[in-house]
């Protein structure tokens, strides 16, 4: 990884790599990315040695656009079982790092809310599904976060009219 990289962290979403610093922290002294997220306006710091743990990944590159849209044109999945199985259910998924994840997690529950309310929980992991997507392709196709929104807006509502799939949570 290199200063410029465009990266993505699980549940916080993308950003750059904007350095590396020296910290000494309980004595000991590490190398750091400084990882600066637009969305959000965040500056993170996170340890050379841990990012494979952490699940930093490089962004997507453009062939893989149509994965994505197919995802977010996709069935909508409904989750069964109690608001809690369901919630944590959802969260793996967004701790998972991968954008088809976070894209089916965005269109399951941007559907849902435009069918009728969702919970104020679910209504939270929708907005940072969004927000994740969003943040990545921003980067991979160049464009600001509304015009994305937009875009996204756009290819989950084709799909509104596709079947619906029930799957319960475990």
């Amino acid at each position: 990884m290199r200063i410029g990289d465009k990266v993505v962290y699980p549940m916080h979403g993308a950003g750059e790599v904007t350095g590396v610093e020296e910290k000494e922290v309980g004595g000991v002294t590490q190398s750091y990315y400084v990882l600066e997220l637009p969305m959000g306006n965040l500056k993170l710091m996170l340890p050379v040695d841990n990012v494979d743990e952490i699940g930093l990944r490089e962004i997507i590159d453009k062939s893989q656009l149509d994965a994505v849209k197919e995802v977010l044109r996709g069935e909508t999945e409904i989750l069964q079982g109690s608001w809690n199985k369901r919630f944590h259910a959802t969260l793996d998924r967004l701790k998972s790092g991968d954008i088809l994840e976070v894209a089916a997690v965005a269109r399951n529950l941007t559907r849902q809310q435009s069918q009728k309310k969702i919970s104020s929980g679910e209504r939270r992991l929708m907005d940072l599904s969004r927000q994740i997507l969003i943040s990545e392709l921003v980067y991979v196709l160049n464009k600001n976060s509304d015009e994305v929104t937009d875009w996204v807006d756009k290819i989950i509502s084709e799909g509104e009219n596709t079947s619906y799939t029930t799957e319960v949570a475990e």
